[in-house]
């Protein structure tokens, strides 16, 4: 159960990390829209329903949700399809109809089957793509938009191709910006008389220095200035008209069009499985150990993204490196997010000319530390101490992640956890033991709580392997289930091979329900004498068959 917070019982850590999440957002919101093919505003406008109507909608107290980059080639490519954005936007409003439902038959519980060690891998696999994707931009070679996570480019380049390419674009303003915002940085985490000035974040120092410094570079006309082209490029409405202009509404006329109900369930299902994944990831994060109810944040994402949709907003997920950028910054409660929120929204109402002047370079430095904490050494080297069925799913995770995208990478992760649980699954079904005996193998095959088909192979090649003339126990006193395909198995071995190659076979705490009668005991008296021969040159102990050796007096006649 989700533990109650008053929201406003944080207000000044809380407005401290809504302003750096605000200062990632921004960039990230217009960046996302331009990938998108969509009006820059678009992007601008979902950051602001994300984080105050999701914002408050939501019972996550960290999760901010805004424009993904997951979303940016569904979203292109519908609106190259269309033709027209207001029909795209049609699509986004029924996507956000699709999500409501799948909160309200409680789709949102499939969260519970994600492992931690495939979303902790997720989460270092996004630190990763953060530092490679903001290096570029901390050396002033801004090549790629601002939010951009895909390995691979359309003009066939990659992320590593385009780390070798900035040492021909190195912009020495940029570098020296962010080496003193990362010492700025640095320096509000390890101070302690600076972490103490929690209502001023280290992110907000860094920016409005970085604006100084360049503004004093400019006027003093020095080498280190930095061109328009690296700063923040929000659109500035010069008039009402203008800023009327911007918003967009959906074509209700198009719901009639097939593509618009395919592009709304592509969406709604690629939007709800990567906000639920963050979702996990949030409660991962969470210092307070708070648990959100994953159906209610469906039906939040559906409501925001309807009503995006409607402003002419892009379509919205939880997203993961806003919401780190959010924990980092401290936040205790959801009204960070709503902050964040309000502050996009007058930002570019009142003052999108001074954001104009916010240099790259200070807003990569600020998220390669939030890359960083996502993907620090210590969390490779908990998950190596683990043992190999953590880590291999955690690392493949993280590759996959980086190399791929979000979903795929966490399909791998899964995927090989299920193996690994099979694999387990496997071995635990049963126990096998030998012990030596004068005349063969007692061998004892102790059964599992539950036993499916999926162990079949194995336990046939285990029967198959019981040499002739042995004695053989199969016990079932603590299975609840055995498939029917196991049951057949030990069925046929006891009436057939059996009997045929001489292997005597005992059955116990078999159900009724099994259909298999368990051994009964007095058909045991034939091994009694040599069982109590053997006994006599300590050969074996009473916990062979100790119900048969008690008393071997009495059975020698």
């Amino acid at each position: 159960m989700t533990k109650k917070i008053n929201i406003f019982s944080n207000l000044k850590s809380d407005f401290a990390s809504g302003l750096v999440v605000f200062l990632v957002a921004l960039p990230l919101c217009l960046g996302i829209a331009m990938a998108s093919g969509a009006p820059l505003f678009s992007g601008i406008i979902s950051g602001v329903i994300g984080g105050i109507v999701v914002g408050y909608l939501s019972q996550s107290q960290l999760s901010v949700s805004g424009p993904a980059a997951g979303l940016t080639a569904i979203v292109l490519t519908a609106i190259t399809d269309f033709g027209a954005f207001n029909i795209f936007l049609t699509a986004v409003f029924f996507a956000g109809i699709i999500q409501l439902l799948l909160g309200l038959i409680k789709a949102g519980s499939i969260s519970n089957y994600f492992p931690t060690n495939v979303i902790e891998g997720m989460l270092a696999g996004i630190g990763i793509i953060i530092i490679l994707k903001q290096l570029p931009h901390a050396f002033g070679y801004d090549s790629d938009f601002e939010g951009d996570e895909s390995f691979m480019q359309e003009d066939g380049s990659n992320t590593f191709s385009a780390l070798a390419a900035l040492l021909d674009h190195v912009q020495l303003g940029s570098i020296l910006i962010t080496a003193i915002s990362l010492i700025i940085l640095i320096a509000w985490d390890k101070i302690p008389a600076l972490k103490k000035l929690k209502v001023v974040p280290g992110a907000l120092v860094a920016v409005i220095l970085g604006v100084i410094l360049n503004e004093i570079f400019i006027a003093t006309g020095s080498i280190f200035e930095i061109q328009k082209q690296h700063l923040v490029a929000l659109p500035v409405p010069t008039s009402v008209e203008e800023f009327k202009a911007i918003l967009v509404f959906p074509d209700f006329t198009a719901i009639t069009n097939p593509k618009v109900w395919v592009t709304a369930l592509t969406i709604a299902i690629v939007a709800s499985i990567e906000t639920l994944l963050c979702i996990e990831a949030a409660d991962r994060m969470d210092a307070m150990k708070r648990y959100t109810d994953t159906n209610v944040e469906l039906r939040a994402q559906g409501i925001g993204n309807m009503v995006s949709s409607l402003l002419g907003g892009l379509p919205m997920t939880s997203v993961v490196v806003r919401t780190s950028a959010n924990n980092n910054a401290g936040a205790k409660s959801k009204m960070s997010t709503i902050i964040h929120g309000f502050l996009l929204l007058l930002s570019v109402i009142l003052i999108p000319t001074i954001l104009n002047k916010i240099p790259l370079a200070t807003l990569a430095a600020v998220l390669l530390m939030v890359g960083y904490k996502l993907a620090k050494p210590a969390t490779f080297k908990h998950f190596w101490e683990k043992g190999k069925y953590q880590f291999v799913p955690f690392i493949a995770t993280l590759v996959g992640v980086v190399f791929t995208d979000l979903l795929k990478g966490v399909a791998l992760g899964i995927v090989i956890s299920i193996i690994f649980v099979l694999k387990g699954n496997l071995k635990r079904a049963y126990s096998f033991r030998k012990e030596a005996y004068a005349d063969g193998d007692i061998i004892h095959i102790d059964l599992a709580q539950e036993v499916s088909f999926l162990n079949k192979a194995a336990i046939k090649s285990t029967l198959k392997a019981i040499p002739e003339n042995s004695k053989v126990i199969i016990n079932a006193q603590d299975t609840v289930y055995i498939a029917h395909d196991i049951l057949d198995l030990i069925r046929e071995f006891k009436t057939t091979r059996a009997i045929d190659e001489n292997i005597k076979v005992k059955l116990k705490g078999f159900k009724k329900a099994y259909q298999l009668q368990n051994t009964d005991e007095s058909l045991n008296k034939v091994t009694i004498e040599h069982v109590y021969d053997v006994a006599k040159r300590k050969m074996v102990t009473k916990e062979i068959f100790p119900d048969e050796i008690s008393n071997p007096s009495q059975n020698k006649n």
